[in-house]
């Protein structure tokens, strides 16, 4: 049982998450996050040291709901192919699964803390590795159970493909046009059929 100290902090971060996410870590203000909670600065400050710390905590809070999907989704399946399937039905539609998080905190924390949040900056790059890690162990379990087939390292297809994924990502956040996801990820799809499936 949670204490009533640790689901305030817990209500806190689920609460700002989105808004940091949507805001960014500067143009995110005190009197935002205290709207969104509807408690006082001073509230915050004795849950969280500064605002950097709670900005990390709502990055590391999306994240983890983030890394948790994509587990659950590539659990669902018990080969390669279909693993790599399960995950660009779940990039079809992550725009849907982002928009409670404020949109996608890989791009938008990893672009705006670049220059001016070297924790929140490193919290980002760290996700994508991760991100990047799961891929490929995908690929190379395929690759030793002789499914698929791979013109490089496990790894170096695994950053490829989430590179046009994030792309795909970023160019439909920036126009608001959904259809560089949807058109993307079916390119993608083809791609894995035509170039790694025995």
């Amino acid at each position: 049982m949670s204490t009533k100290a640790e689901r305030t902090t817990a209500f806190i971060i689920e609460t700002v998450a989105p808004v940091f996410n949507k805001h960014g870590y500067i143009g995110t203000s005190m009197s935002d996050l205290t709207e969104a909670t509807g408690l006082t600065k001073g509230a915050l400050y004795g849950n969280f040291e500064n605002k950097e710390a709670l900005a990390l905590s709502a990055f590391e809070y999306n994240s983890k709901l983030l890394l948790n999907k994509i587990d659950e989704v590539l659990a669902q399946e018990n080969n390669a192919m279909k693993k790599l399937q399960s995950l660009t039905t779940f990039y079809r539609n992550y725009d849907v699964f982002t928009l409670k998080m404020g949109g996608c905190p890989v791009l938008n924390i990893g672009v705006d803390a670049q220059h001016n949040n070297r924790l929140l900056s490193a919290a980002a790059k760290e996700t994508i590795k991760t991100i990047e890690g799961k891929i490929a162990l995908v690929l190379e379990n395929g690759v030793n159970a002789n499914e698929i087939r791979l013109p490089v390292t496990p790894l170096q297809f695994a950053k490829q493909l989430y590179t046009m994924i994030q792309g795909a990502i970023a160019m439909s956040t920036m126009t608001r046009d959904r259809k560089y996801l949807i058109n993307t990820i079916t390119y993608l799809d083809h791609l894995v059929q035509e170039e790694i499936k025995k």
